[in-house]
């Protein structure tokens, strides 16, 4: 077993929340359910079958989820995903990483489609050795299943991987599968929110984590995992 870094992508690797948003707003008005922008961004960061439960009724969320969320994948990268751009020096801290012998994870609540576009723009396909999307589990954050699959796959055990995330949500998936999370504030959530849900240290973004990488080893430390 060696140890690894787990990236979240949307809002960390990615300058793509606020577009996220957009397209889940427009998607949900389309079917009628008009919700204002800021409640929409402030649940990005789950994937459709744990932000569509927010906004849409019981009684209608089984008839409508899939063609909701049909129409949203369609409509982001029709509209959206052009617009989509990396985060500054996303490929060198990734590169550093490698350097040190760590392995990298991706673990994501996009779908697996999205997931192979995201490593293009960021220029890090290369340089990925295990990912997880929402289409290899039940459950999308905020629930612990996608770093589950990541570590499984990266072959790491929870007390020698970090999670780097922007959201909440990831650091609320990631204590439930045993990990720390880094959080960074590219994604727009507030520190106080991050650090609320579990996030053991804050950055602004991956080119800050890039040049404090030293810090990074000391987090490596066990932590108990959620019942």
């Amino acid at each position: 077993m060696g140890s690894g870094f787990i990236f979240d992508i949307d809002g960390t690797l990615i300058d793509s929340v606020d577009l996220h948003a957009q397209a889940w707003q427009e998607t949900l008005a389309h079917f009628g359910f008009h919700v204002p922008y800021g409640e929409v961004r402030s649940q990005i960061g789950k994937g459709g079958d744990q932000l569509l439960p927010v906004f849409v009724p019981r009684e209608q969320l089984e008839r409508l989820q899939e063609h909701i969320e049909e129409y949203r994948g369609a409509l982001f990268k029709r509209e959206y995903l052009s617009r989509v751009k990396p985060f500054p020096r996303v490929r060198e801290l990734f590169e550093r990483i490698k350097r040190d012998g760590q392995r990298i994870g991706l673990a994501s609540s996009a779908k697996a489609d999205e997931v192979e576009e995201y490593k293009n723009i960021a220029s890090i396909a290369d340089l990925v050795d295990a990912e997880t999307s929402s289409d290899d589990v039940d459950r999308s954050k905020p629930c612990p299943d996608v770093f589950e699959v990541a570590l499984d796959r990266l072959r790491v055990e929870p007390s020698a991987a970090l999670v780097v995330g922007d959201s909440p949500f990831d650091a609320m998936a990631a204590s439930g599968a045993g990990l720390k999370t880094i959080g960074v504030l590219c994604g727009g959530f507030p520190e106080e929110q991050l650090r609320e849900a579990g996030c053991v240290a804050i950055y602004r973004d991956p080119a800050d984590l890039l040049d404090r990488y030293e810090e990074l080893p000391a987090f490596f430390t066990r932590v108990r995992r959620t019942p």
